[in-house]
């Protein structure tokens, strides 16, 4: 095998550079589509199920197909991969912006949607090795922590670009990322990273059952709000999903060359981790819906404004991600994970005490908390993760990594929606009852209907604003005021594993696994 070659300081950075514009889109897409759904569906005509898979089938595509992306990054090329995976985004982007009006507009969106996701899937991980590749171990905390952060930061632009761009047209917000694209294509091209990876067969049979088990259990969760969780058709979808993950956890044990090699997770850190990222998933881009829905319906304020509103919880995200960059270069990741989570379950319960007050002067220094502590746990319990595979690893690790993040955060959409909306429906009656004298019977009844007027989990308001009565904007702001302490919850729960799970000091399993495949390489980037 032929190592790759050294890299300079100034080609790491160049490489860094290239891998951040790549993987910027999939960021800016998890949340900027959000903004413009009620543009989208009354622009196509698309019905409430239609733009919610408008939205969902880009995140159920990224979370099903992230192993797949990360065994062909390790085995096909690294460098490749993520050129291939930025050439689909980009297609996939364009044709979404290019939907056509009438009864194919549905398919059209959902089918692209989904091939964004695919071109996300394969991209990321491949991304992402190259820059675990490129850095020592000792220097990837600070590397990663640059990546993450101004990866958290597309998150948070997404609405804010959404709301500017859908005052154009809608069709802006898919169009923007190509020439994100071709600047990325242009820096791979010029940066020309070097990576190892191995050849290795493809398991086909093990994809067919990650991607049908995730795709039916999050199914299952999506559709309840709007089957009602009575419809036995939602437990077997859900029931159907988890039994497909065990049957794919049964057969990568015994399959020769495996989509996930499930013995990784007899690594304690890299299994405490992805514990820990699974179960912090679920509040981080719910958070960005939920949020910019509260914005827009309690507190009244127009889409690119609600973007800004999500500012604030970039502020404490990007200063936080630094410092715990730095942490786990020095001291390991159990200090900032474990801080981390239990500083964002601060601040979101804080952030929750506050949000019926309808002032957002009194939330914005919660937000910054709350995001702080998202910030500070989040590239060092990835970085963490990644750390315990060697280099001809690094793709699978990460797709593991990201498929447990990618589901869990659809899983989280899918509950915490259903959560607000059956809140709403509890407050929205409460508040007839006691500001307006409606009998409580009329009142159940009315907020049935008015419980899913804002909120089919499309991530949009279909309702002039200025229309939106106080009662309602009240009720609205208890439903998710209940989401924001589920979250704080969730986040204390996730501060609680990587206090027991993980150890203190530095473990750099990394330079252990590489030091172990030193003498076995038989591809290389630089000769692909």
């Amino acid at each position: 095998m032929s190592e790759a070659a050294p890299v300079n300081g100034r080609s790491k950075s160049l490489v860094l550079a290239a891998m951040i514009f790549a993987v910027a889109m999939t960021f800016i897409d998890q949340t900027i589509v959000s903004i413009a759904v009620p543009q989208i569906q009354a622009n196509l005509g698309l019905s409430a199920t239609g733009v919610q898979w408008a939205v969902n089938a880009y995140l159920l595509a990224l979370a099903s197909l992230f192993a797949f992306g990360g065994r062909l990054a390790d085995t096909l090329g690294h460098r490749r991969m993520v050129t291939w995976g930025v050439i689909i985004f980009a297609g996939a982007s364009a044709l979404c912006g290019a939907t056509p009006k009438g009864s194919l507009a549905e398919a059209w969106l959902i089918a692209f949607r989904a091939l964004q996701g695919l071109g996300g899937a394969i991209m990321f991980p491949a991304a992402l090795a190259i820059v675990v590749q490129t850095y020592d171990v000792r220097e990837r905390g600070k590397a990663l922590a640059t990546f993450f952060g101004i990866a958290g930061a597309l998150t948070a632009v997404g609405p804010i670009m959404g709301g500017f761009l859908t005052q154009w047209t809608w069709r802006a917000i898919f169009w923007v990322n190509l020439p994100i694209a071709a600047v990325a294509i242009l820096l791979i091209a010029l940066s020309k990273p070097e990576t190892d990876y191995r050849p290795a067969r493809m398991d086909y049979r093990g994809l067919a059952l990650i991607t049908a088990g995730i795709v039916l259990g999050v199914f299952g969760f999506q559709q309840a709000p709007l089957w009602g969780w009575s419809n036995p058709a939602i437990g077997i979808c859900i029931v159907a999903g988890l039994a497909l993950l065990v049957v794919f956890y049964r057969v990568e044990t015994r399959t020769e060359s495996p989509l996930i090699d499930m013995a990784i997770f007899k690594n304690r850190t890299f299994f405490t981790q992805n514990l820990v990222l699974g179960i912090a998933m679920l509040t981080f881009v719910p958070l960005f819906v939920f949020s910019s829905e509260y914005a827009q319906i309690s507190l009244g304020k127009e889409a690119k404004d609600a973007g800004i509103f999500l500012l604030f919880f970039f502020i404490g995200f990007a200063v936080a991600t630094q410092i715990g960059g730095r942490l786990l270069d020095k001291v390991g990741a159990k200090l900032p994970v474990t801080l981390g989570c239990a500083l964002s379950a601060v601040g979101f319960a804080l952030w929750a005490s506050k949000v019926t007050t309808l002032d957002f002067g009194q939330q914005q220094w919660f937000i910054v908390v709350a995001g702080a502590g998202m910030g500070l746990m989040l590239s060092p319990a990835s970085t963490d993760a990644v750390n315990q595979a060697g280099r001809f690893s690094y793709g699978e690790a990460t797709g593991i990594t990201q498929t447990i993040r990618n589901y869990s955060a659809s899983l989280g959409l899918a509950v915490l929606g259903t959560t607000l909306v059956q809140r709403m429906q509890t407050n929205v009656a409460n508040q007839m009852v006691s500001e307006l004298h409606v009998p409580r019977d009329a009142a159940d009844k009315a907020a049935a209907s008015l419980a899913q007027m804002q909120s089919d989990n499309s991530g949009g308001s279909t309702t002039d604003l200025s229309k939106i009565p106080h009662f309602y904007r009240l009720a609205w702001a208890q439903s998710t005021e209940t989401v924001f302490y589920i979250m704080a919850g969730i986040m204390a729960a996730a501060a609680v594993v990587a206090l027991i799970g993980l150890k203190s000091g530095l473990h750099h399993q990394a330079a252990v696994a590489e030091a172990a495949d030193a003498d076995a390489a038989p591809g290389s980037e630089a000769t692909a």
